[in-house]
Parts: C-alpha cells; sequence; structure tokens
C-alpha cells in the first residue's frame, strides 16, 4: 500500500486564510449538498456513502442539509446557473459554521458562486500518493513523490471579467472582453500563499506572462517580491507556458504553486495527468472569514452521466478535504485517505485509472468499496 501523505495528516492549509479554525461545538457538524448534475448525483451518491461510514465510526450525526439546482439545470429552469435560492442555502450553511461540498456544475455557476461569498483561494494537491501514477500516461519515475499545492486566484482576472459584443460598420462582429486585477485582490492571495508556503518548503512558486500581459505580470511580480520580503519564503517567477512545461516534465522540484485565475485554471487540469485521471483531481475554495465549498476538479461529464462508470474518488476527496480543513476531523479524512489507497492497492479500479492485472468496476460498486474499507479502518482505529 502506498505510504500516508503526512501533510494531509498533520496541516489545515485554510488556516492560512481563516487562522481561527473550524467552530467548536457540541452541535452535529453542518454540511451542505450541493448534488450537481451529470454524474454529479452519481459520484455524491457515493461521497454520502462514505460519509455515513465515517458517522459509524466516529459514532456521530452530520446535519445534512440539501440545496437545488446548479448549473445548466439550474440555467434551463430559472436563466441563471447560480440561483438566488442556492445563494441563501449556501449563507445558511456559512452562518452555522459549516460547509459546503458540491458536484459538478456547468455554465458560470463555479465562478459566480466564487465571486458571490469571495473565496478567493482555490486549493488544489497534485499529491502522487493521492492517484494512480501507474496509470499516468509519463514514466512513473518521473513523477515519483509529486507533492505540490496548486493555489489559483479566484475572484479577478478574465473569468471574472465583462463582454461586450459588437458588429462593425463592415458587418463582422466583435467581442470586447475587458477584466482588471488589483493591488488588493493580488497581494492578498500572494500572502495567503505565503502563509502555505511557510508551513512546507518555504519555497512559492508564482505564475505570470511578461511578455503576453506586462502590466499585470508588473503587479504580480511587486506584489510576490514584497509579499516574499515580509514572510521570508523563496519566490520564484515563471511564465505560464514554461510553467506548464515544467509541471509535467520537473513535477516533483515543485511544492506551492500560485497562479492567476485562468492560468490556475488550466494547470490544475494539466496537473491531474500527474494522479492518472481528472477523476481523482479535487479542490477547497476559502474565503477570508470561514467560508469554504469542496468540488471535484472536473466537470459535469454529461456524457458518462447515468452510465455508471464515473470514477468517483475525486469527490469522496473532496469529503476527506473538507472534514479537515472546515470541520477539524483530520483522523476521519485520514481514514478516507487510507481507504481509498487501500481499495486501490487491491486492484479495484474505474475505467479512467485501470490497469493490467486490475479489475474494473462501475461508479456505485466503488464508492461502495471505500465505503466499507473506511469503516474497516474506523473500526481498526476504535480497537487502537
Amino acid at each position: 500500500m502506498p505510504a500516508p501523505v503526512p501533510f494531509e495528516r498533520s496541516t489545515r492549509w485554510s488556516e492560512c486564510v481563516s487562522p481561527d479554525g473550524p467552530a467548536r461545538s457540541d452541535a452535529p457538524p453542518v454540511i451542505g449538498v450541493l448534488r450537481g448534475e451529470g454524474i454529479g448525483p452519481e459520484v455524491m451518491d457515493c461521497a454520502l456513502e462514505v460519509l455515513r461510514a465515517v458517522e459509524d465510526g466516529a459514532q456521530l450525526k452530520f446535519d445534512l442539509r440539501f440545496g437545488g439546482l446548479i448549473g445548466r439545470d439550474a440555467e434551463s429552469k430559472d436563466g441563471r446557473a447560480l440561483t438566488d435560492d442556492v445563494v441563501a442555502f449556501c449563507r445558511g450553511i456559512f452562518e452555522a459554521d459549516g460547509a459546503v461540498l458540491n458536484g459538478p456544475g456547468g455554465g458560470r455557476y463555479v465562478y459566480d458562486l466564487r465571486k458571490r461569498f469571495d473565496l478567493f483561494l482555490k486549493i488544489s494537491p497534485l499529491v502522487t500518493a493521492q492517484g494512480v501514477p501507474g496509470a499516468c500516461r509519463l514514466k512513473p519515475e518521473s513523477v515519483r513523490g509529486t507533492d505540490i499545492l496548486l493555489l489559483r486566484e479566484n475572484v479577478s482576472g478574465v473569468y471574472q471579467g465583462t463582454s461586450l459584443k459588437g458588429l462593425r460598420p463592415d458587418g463582422v462582429r466583435y467581442v470586447e472582453h475587458s477584466f482588471r486585477d488589483d493591488e488588493f485582490t493580488v497581494r492578498r492571495f500572494l500572502i495567503a500563499a505565503a502563509h502555505v508556503a511557510q508551513r512546507r518548503r518555504g519555497e512559492l512558486t508564482v505564475v505570470v506572462k511578461d511578455s503576453g500581459v506586462p502590466g499585470i505580470s508588473a503587479l504580480w511580480r511587486e506584489c510576490a517580491g514584497d509579499v516574499a520580503a515580509a514572510s521570508g519564503v523563496r519566490c520564484t517567477m515563471v511564465d505560464v507556458d514554461l510553467m506548464a512545461y515544467r509541471l509535467i516534465q520537473h513535477a516533483p522540484e515543485f511544492d506551492v504553486i500560485a497562479a492567476p485565475n485562468l492560468c490556475g485554471d488550466v494547470l490544475a487540469d494539466l496537473g491531474a495527468v500527474l494522479l492518472g485521471s481528472r477523476g481523482v483531481s479535487y479542490s477547497g475554495n476559502f474565503g477570508a472569514n470561514g467560508p469554504a465549498v469542496y468540488q471535484t476538479n472536473h466537470g459535469a461529464a454529461y456524457d458518462l452521466a447515468g452510465k455508471d462508470r464515473a470514477n468517483p474518488v475525486g469527490q469522496i476527496h473532496s469529503l476527506a478535504m473538507m472534514l479537515r480543513e472546515s470541520l477539524g476531523m483530520g483522523e476521519q479524512a485520514a481514514w478516507i485517505d487510507e481507504a481509498v489507497r487501500s481499495v486501490w492497492a487491491a486492484g479495484w479500479r474505474t475505467d479512467d485509472v485501470a490497469q493490467a492485472g486490475c479489475r474494473s468496476v462501475g461508479t456505485r460498486e466503488m464508492g461502495r468499496r471505500i465505503a466499507g474499507e473506511v469503516a474497516r479502518v474506523a473500526g481498526a482505529a476504535v480497537e487502537a
């Protein structure tokens, strides 16, 4: 069985954004569930089955609350990917000191949700011990030991800009898209990134594109230099195109990578190659005063919906991250991490990470097996 993932068992990265940590209460921990669309309900059902195993092992009950439609499903009914009802639902979860477990949603949903609740920091772990590196198309020795936190600024940049459509006098259509980065937003994000780096190797890589967007890159460079000097971390600036190359060619060299919105989005998907599949990638989105939303890093995969073929592990990993980061349940999160590794080590795989000698199973069966392993691991922990 692969070795454990030490940093995830001992450190809460959300403390770098919300230093007060999870609220302590005798009331059941509150979890808001947005099931999502496409494969969302299928992978979320697996995560909730795992959560029930955690409840049994920890002898506690969660206060589960379910929200409404998101993404394209919401657009088809209400005209917006993020509805007022879902906004009110999330606000209620955050006010109850809970967190949101989010299934995949399309359209503008995730971008609008992050902006609405100022979830400015997204953390995507790229840790080969949490993936299936043997299923990766790269040479195993080139990715072995990769342990990266990819941080993405969520609330500015291209994705949070505005577009204006027009028609030239000669009949040619055009689109003008404008956006902005400001010093407060960039500096706030990089301060949080530096705090993360301080707790690891003290190394921070900041992504820019000097020649392509020189003014914006200069702002990021100036803020990064100030933050690095104040925090004592070693900061390196890398152009995004070179960063993409080095992420695949020299992944184990990197520790904490901080990137603007669009660049971070692309690099996170590219980084999923190191894990063996997008289906096992996941992330948490954090605001300054405690709100957090946990999600997969893949989309709704409408073409797989209802076929029992989706990999539920990304959604299950996002559940473990939520338990650790927002609910202060590091031991229970470690149960899930160990259960996933154990199921994979026993040779059970979904199609996207299947290898020679492994047995392919569907979404529901994978979820059932991981939940069963959580029960076993929890039982062993109690006996110890």
